[in-house]
């Protein structure tokens, strides 16, 4: 290891024993109560709340597959996705936040998604709250494994160490860490990580931009390749037969540009639908000690989504600029962020902004792996095996479900040549499309009932699957996001069974109207 490499390795250790200091911090409290633990007793201040959320929503996706898709096919992808991800953040936290964080007092102080979907239709029979843990485990799983997958190319990418390896070492570290500390130390240290993928993403831009001879031989250079620079066009990198991008005279070949229509824009800004049944995001809002400082956390929030995520598509147009044929697959476009940093920043800084793909990763793992065993321990050991189990019998089994699910997660990221981007985008769709809909009628429609519920969410998750493995290999206009026809499916899966079935019992419907009404109690 050279003397540049161990200035990184270093400041990455110490980024990582900060972390690990606030998980052994906050393990004392989090372990005090089951509600401690999965929802850190409700006791959110503003900032914590916004940056948690985000950072934990963001994950490495933003630091790697964001910019990965810039750097191979252009603007078009990146930004429409880009848009669609800022103007659904902001839906929800103006629309959803408020209710819903009034809604899970409301309804028998639930602490969990699953939980409050039981409560909210009173179930007795806890049909919808088995169901909904059992997608949140096989979405969460996914999930994960594109977070160990980020470990892993990052590790190698920086040290030229063997892949596998640092994957899983990765994967025990955010295990471990996870373990100690639950909800309380995850949102507290995803508010550290949100500053540090702030700060990288704008050392990165800025130090980039400078090297590139500025801002105007940036945009010269993305307008030079057809459809590069165009929200209505898409590059297309002319692929030879190893699957590697051409290389004629040291330039990248590309092709003539592919038409970027109507559907496949509102296609990409799908994404934003997602955000209405993503549980991490959600569970803050549930978090939060008063509703009223949800609007404060609201602008903090869109400030943070807005420039991180333009930073993140421009430094990928920055990089191909740059560094034109460094990456010749889609999958190793993910690296352009790495490479920029460990080429033009001393070398303890780049290991601090490494460390920001370090905290992004984290920071999404551990919601995700935590929520993934809430939502079987909570929901479906107390709540269907064995009804009951003690709180430390809950949290117990929850570490056993982190362990298992943390091994299939690992499973599935064994495979160098995964594509960040698309392991995202099938579990974002998986969430968006089972829970999304849901939610949004769950808090504003009076007549939904269980029936209705259990239709929405079976439709959506099962119209993912489909349209993803079958729909969508017809082409043409069927091969668009599969979030978009899913979530439409669901919604009327809720309507229409809601409509055919019996209305919800007078005590759902008052509590609905107490919840409308401003009333928690």
């Amino acid at each position: 290891m050279n003397s540049a490499s161990l200035q990184i390795l270093i400041a990455m250790v110490v980024y990582m024993a900060a972390v690990v200091a606030i998980g052994l911090v906050y393990a004392k409290r989090a372990n005090a109560s089951s509600e401690n633990y999965f929802l850190g007793g409700r006791s959110l201040g503003p900032w914590v709340t916004a940056m948690s959320a985000e950072a934990s929503d963001m994950s490495g996706w933003l630091l790697m597959g964001l910019p990965g898709v810039a750097y191979w096919c252009g603007l078009a992808d990146a930004a429409w996705t880009a848009i669609g991800l800022a103007v659904g953040t902001y839906l929800n936290w103006l629309i959803v936040s408020k209710r819903l964080h009034r809604y899970s007092i409301r309804a028998n102080n639930s602490i969990t998604l699953p939980e409050f979907f039981s409560n909210r239709f009173h179930e007795k029979k806890k049909l919808i709250c088995t169901l909904a843990a059992l997608f949140i485990l096989i979405f969460f799983t996914v999930y994960a494994s594109s977070c160990f997958v980020t470990c892993g190319k990052l590790f190698s990418s920086l040290f030229g160490t063997s892949y596998v390896p640092m994957m899983i070492l990765g994967a025990i570290f955010v295990l471990v860490y996870t373990v100690l500390g639950g909800f309380l130390a995850e949102s507290a240290s995803d508010f550290m990580q949100g500053v540090v993928m702030f700060v990288a993403l704008s050392v990165v831009i800025t130090v980039g931009t400078i090297q590139a001879g500025g801002f105007g031989a940036v945009l010269e250079n993305a307008k030079s390749i057809p459809g590069f620079f165009e929200f209505f066009g898409l590059a297309t990198p002319q692929l030879g037969t190893d699957g590697l991008q051409q290389v004629v005279s040291g330039a990248p070949v590309f092709g003539e540009a592919s038409e970027y229509g109507l559907l496949k824009i509102c296609s990409m800004m799908a994404w934003g639908l997602g955000y209405f049944g993503m549980p991490q995001v959600l569970l803050r809002f549930m978090a939060i000690r008063k509703e009223s400082e949800l609007t404060l956390s609201r602008r903090i929030a869109m400030i943070w989504v807005v420039i991180s995520l333009a930073a993140a598509v421009f430094i990928g147009i920055v990089g191909r600029h740059i560094f034109p044929t460094a990456h010749l697959s889609a999958s190793d476009a993910e690296n352009i962020f790495i490479t920029l940093s460990t080429s033009f920043l001393p070398p303890l800084l780049a290991g601090f902004v490494m460390a920001g793909i370090l905290a992004a990763t984290i920071s999404s793992s551990d919601s995700y792996l935590l929520i993934a065993a809430s939502a079987f321990a909570k929901n479906i050991y107390q709540g269907v095996v064995k009804k009951d189990a003690t709180d430390r019998q809950v949290m117990t089994m929850s570490r056993i479900t982190l362990l298992v699910i943390a091994a299939i997660a690992v499973f599935i990221a064994l495979d160098e040549d995964s594509v960040i981007f698309n392991i995202v985008s099938f579990a974002w769709a998986g969430f968006g499309a089972t829970f999304g809909p849901l939610m949004v009628f769950s808090l504003f429609w009076k007549r939904i009932n269980r029936a209705g519920a259990i239709a929405g969410m079976v439709g959506g998750a099962g119209m993912v699957f489909l349209w993803k493995l079958v729909i969508s290999g017809l082409g043409g206009a069927f091969a668009i996001y599969e979030l978009l026809p899913a979530f439409i499916f669901s919604s009327l899966c809720i309507v229409v069974v809601s409509l055919l079935t019996a209305p919800p019992a007078q005590e759902i419907v008052d509590d609905f109207e107490a919840v409308r009404s401003g009333n928690v109690q």
